[in-house]
C-alpha cells in the first residue's frame, strides 16, 4: 500500500505504466466493488446512477476549468470525436499532429467521402500552420512520448481547437475553458475504469455538434424520453449525452471527487520531477513531462518488476501521484 497526496494505492513498485491505464484510489476501488455487490445481489436501480453521472461530469469539468453545463458524457474518445467529425462541413481541412493518437484523427479520416482532408504537421508547427486549415485537432500532451503542445500559440492562432486532454487531465493544470471542444477518457490519469469520457463544448461550437448518437439519455428528462417521437433533446451540451457505462461513472465520480480538489500545480511539480530525474540519470535532456520515452529493453525492464509500455520504437513511461524515487532507482537498477 502506498500513500500520496492524501489517498491510499495498491499500487505495486515500478508501476509506470499509466498512460496506459492508472491504478485507482482504495476508496475508488471500494466504490466500484460496492457498485457490484449492489448489481450482484439485485439492489441496483437504474436511476440510482444519475448522482454519480452528475458528479463525474462535475468533476471533469472543474480539472479543465468549464462550467458543468458545458460537459457531454460518454465511453470513449473517438465516440466523442465522431460527433464533432460529423459536423465538420463537406471539403474542410482538419490540421493533426504528425504520429497523433488514432482515436482523435481516424474520426476525420473516416468522413473523407465528403470531401474532408487531415493533414499531418509536426507538432511545433501546429500554430503556425492553423490558419490555413478549418480545425485543429490535438493532444494536449502526445501519448507516444509526452511532447506539449503550445496552447497559448494555439489559441493565439484563431482558428477552432478541438483538445484531447486524456494524456495531461489528472497530473497537470488546465484551464481549456478557450477551446472550442475539450475530450478526454478516464481510465488512464483520472483513475477511473475504462468506459466513462466528456466532451467539453464551448457555446460557439455547440451548433457545430452533431448528436449521431442521439438517444434516450440525452433527452431533456431521460426518464420522460424513452419511448416515442419527436425527437426532444436537452438544450446545450448534456444533448449529446450517449448513454452511461453506470458502473465506470462509479468510479469516475469517486476519482474525479478527488482530483478535481488537488492542487495541480503540486501534482504536477512531483510527476515532472520524477519523469526528469529519470531522464538525467539515463543522459537524456529534461522534457518537463509527467510522459517519458526512451530508447531501452522492455523486456529487461520486465524481468526487473518494472511495468512500462512500448510506443514507437521506445520504452514509455508514466510518473503520477502514487510513484516515487523508488520507482526511478528499480528503472536505473535494471539498466545496470
Amino acid at each position: 500500500m502506498r500513500n500520496a497526496f492524501g489517498a491510499g494505492f495498491d499500487v505495486p513498485d515500478g508501476y509506470l505504466n499509466t498512460p496506459s491505464i492508472g491504478v485507482p484510489t482504495t476508496e475508488v476501488a471500494d466504490a466500484v466493488a460496492e457498485a457490484v455487490r449492489n448489481w450482484r445481489t439485485g439492489a441496483a436501480r437504474p436511476a440510482d446512477f444519475d448522482e454519480v453521472v452528475a458528479a463525474s461530469r462535475e468533476g471533469f469539468a472543474r480539472l479543465i476549468g468549464v462550467p458543468p453545463d458545458r460537459v457531454a458524457i460518454g465511453s470513449t474518445v473517438s465516440q466523442l470525436v465522431s460527433l464533432v467529425a460529423a459536423g465538420l462541413p463537406d471539403g474542410a481541412s482538419v490540421l493533426v499532429a504528425e504520429g497523433e493518437f488514432t482515436s482523435l484523427t481516424f474520426p476525420f479520416a473516416a468522413q473523407a467521402g465528403r470531401g474532408v482532408t487531415v493533414t499531418e504537421a509536426g507538432l511545433a508547427e501546429l500554430p503556425a500552420a492553423a490558419p490555413d486549415h478549418d480545425l485543429v485537432a490535438v493532444s494536449v500532451v502526445q501519448s507516444a512520448n509526452g511532447a506539449q503542445v503550445d496552447l497559448d500559440a494555439l489559441r493565439a492562432a484563431g482558428v477552432p481547437v478541438l483538445l484531447d486532454a486524456t494524456q495531461a487531465a489528472g497530473w497537470t493544470p488546465l484551464r481549456l475553458d478557450w477551446a472550442d471542444w475539450v475530450v478526454a477518457a478516464g481510465y488512464k490519469w483520472l483513475l477511473a475504469p475504462r468506459g466513462a469520457a466528456w466532451l467539453a463544448m464551448h457555446p460557439r461550437a455547440t451548433q457545430r455538434t452533431v448528436p449521431v448518437a442521439a438517444n434516450w439519455y440525452a433527452g431533456a428528462d431521460p426518464w420522460q424520453s424513452v419511448y416515442g417521437l419527436p425527437l426532444r433533446l436537452a438544450e446545450g451540451a448534456r444533448g449529446f449525452d450517449l448513454s452511461p457505462v453506470w458502473l465506470s461513472h462509479v468510479g469516475a465520480a469517486a476519482s474525479l471527487r478527488y482530483l478535481s480538489w488537488l492542487d495541480m500545480a503540486a501534482v504536477r511539480a512531483h510527476c515532472v520531477h520524477l519523469a526528469d530525474t529519470l531522464l538525467t540519470s539515463l543522459g537524456l535532456p529534461e522534457r518537463g513531462s509527467a510522459i517519458v520515452a526512451f530508447p531501452g529493453d522492455p523486456e529487461r525492464l520486465k524481468a526487473a518488476g518494472v511495468a512500462v509500455g512500448v510506443r514507437a520504437g521506445k520504452v514509455r513511461a508514466g510518473f503520477h501521484l502514487y510513484n516515487t524515487l523508488s520507482d526511478v532507482e528499480q528503472v536505473l537498477s535494471a539498466f545496470r
